[in-house]
C-alpha cells in the first residue's frame, strides 16, 4: 500500500510539472532536459565505460545540494584522477548551471524515479559507488542499488522528527534508508534520531559545505558590479533565502536604522 501511494504521489508530482512547463520556464527546462536522455547521454556512458575503470555517480537535487557534495566529488577526483564520475541533478538550477562542470566526465537530469528508469539507469550506468546528498530519496533508485549491491551513501544528511522515517507511517522511508552503506550526518541530534529506530550505520561527520566556504573564501572572486554598488556601505547577504526567512528580513530592509545598508 505505501509503495502505492509512493508511486502516485510521484507520478503525480511529475504530470504536474510536465502540466506547469507549458507556462513556466524552469518546468519546461525540467522536462525538455530529460528528452532522449537515455538514448543520448546515457547510452554515450554505457559506451564510454571504461572496463576495470571504476565509476562513482553523485546525485544531487540542485546547485546547494552539489556544492554540498562538490568538495567530496574534487577529493576523489585528486586522490583517483582515473576515477569515471557521473553526476547527476533533479532540478534546472543545478543542471543548467553545472552541466559542463569539468570534475565530472558527465553530467545529465536524473530521469523521473519509476521502476523501470532506475533499472534502465543502473544498467546503462553500473556505477560501482553511489553518492546521494542531504534530502534526495527516491525509492526506486535506492532499491536497484541495493539489489545490485552496489555500495551507496547518503552525506551531509539532516534529520527532522518531523519527517516520515520517524513516524508510524514511514515504513517506505525507512525502507529507502536501509539501501545506504552509510549515512554521514551533520549533527549529532540526527545520529540519534536514527539509531532509536535500529540504524547503527550512521557517522557524524559534519556538513560538507563548510568546506566549500572555507576554499571560497580562500579564493575570492573580483565582482565589479557588486564592489560598485556595495561602495563603502555596510552589506548583509541573505542567500538561498525562504519565505519564511524573507518574513524576519522584510522589517530590517524598511527599518530606518538600517536605511545605509545595502542588501543582496
Amino acid at each position: 500500500m505505501g509503495l502505492l501511494l509512493y508511486n502516485i504521489l510521484t507520478q503525480s508530482y511529475f504530470f504536474g510539472i510536465r502540466i506547469a512547463s507549458f507556462w513556466n520556464h524552469k518546468a519546461r527546462l525540467w522536462v525538455q532536459g530529460r528528452v532522449g536522455v537515455y538514448e543520448g547521454v546515457l547510452s554515450e556512458i554505457a559506451s564510454q565505460r571504461i572496463e576495470n575503470q571504476q565509476l562513482v555517480w553523485m546525485h544531487c537535487a540542485s546547485l546547494g545540494e552539489f556544492e554540498q557534495g562538490r568538495p567530496v566529488l574534487e577529493a576523489l577526483r585528486k586522490q583517483y584522477p582515473q576515477l569515471q564520475i557521473l553526476l547527476s541533478f533533479f532540478s534546472p538550477s543545478g543542471y543548467e548551471i553545472r552541466k559542463d562542470y569539468p570534475i565530472a566526465d558527465w553530467v545529465v537530469y536524473l530521469p523521473t524515479d519509476s521502476a523501470h528508469h532506475a533499472k534502465q539507469f543502473i544498467q546503462l550506468t553500473k556505477p560501482d559507488l553511489a553518492i546521494f546528498v542531504k534530502y534526495e530519496f527516491w525509492y526506486h533508485y535506492l532499491r536497484q542499488l541495493r539489489e545490485k549491491s552496489i555500495p551507496t551513501l547518503l552525506i551531509s544528511a539532516i534529520f527532522r522528527p518531523s519527517q516520515p522515517f520517524f513516524k508510524w507511517y514511514g515504513s517506505l522511508h525507512r525502507q529507502m534508508l536501509r539501501a545506504f552503506s552509510t549515512i554521514m550526518v551533520q549533527d549529532d541530534a540526527s545520529m540519534e534520531m536514527l539509531l532509536k529506530i535500529g540504524f547503527e550505520n550512521v557517522q557524524v561527520a559534519g556538513d560538507t559545505r563548510v568546506d566549500r566556504v572555507i576554499e571560497i573564501a580562500a579564493n575570492p572572486i573580483d565582482l565589479p558590479s557588486v564592489k560598485q554598488f556595495c561602495g563603502d556601505a555596510p552589506v548583509l547577504v541573505c542567500g538561498s533565502t525562504w519565505p519564511s526567512d524573507e518574513a524576519v528580513l522584510n522589517p530590517i530592509f524598511s527599518d530606518a536604522a538600517f536605511m545605509d545598508w545595502k542588501f543582496i
